[in-house]
């Protein structure tokens, strides 16, 4: 039983980016599915697709990693509000991440989005993690 399926689906992330993969397949949940559709329209990684193989129960989440010139286009991925220590912010103290080459993806009651939807949206919420 995973305890937290955001930082496994992160971790997974990680770890295909550091052996150059180009698809991560991976439990289905619907967070997970809304946090890789910011990913996608973010421009961090490539096509998401829900599946079911034959034989499985359950559903599964395919994700394609981008690579440019070989480098992969995630460089840091990391987990900010953890089940044991949540971080709520407003939208007007959003910062930049990474000079702007970054972002946040937040939780907020409107749905999942980034830094740069939730500034122009006027949203705050829980702050899942920080890519660049």
């Amino acid at each position: 039983m995973i305890t937290d399926p955001i930082a496994d689906l992160l971790t997974r992330i990680r770890n295909a980016n550091q052996v150059n993969k180009q698809l991560v397949e991976l439990p289905y949940s619907a967070m997970k599915e809304n946090v890789l559709k910011v990913l996608k329209h973010s421009g961090f990684v490539g096509e998401v697709k829900v599946f079911k193989d034959k034989g499985v129960k359950h559903k599964m989440l395919s994700v394609e990693l981008i690579y440019i010139d070989g480098e992969p286009r995630i460089q840091h991925i990391e987990r900010v509000s953890k089940p044991g220590l949540r971080v709520y912010t407003g939208y007007r103290d959003l910062q930049k991440v990474l000079g702007g080459f970054g972002t946040y993806i937040i939780s907020t009651p409107k749905g999942i989005v980034n830094s740069v939807e939730a500034k122009k949206k006027k949203l705050g919420g829980e702050i899942i993690c920080k890519i660049w």
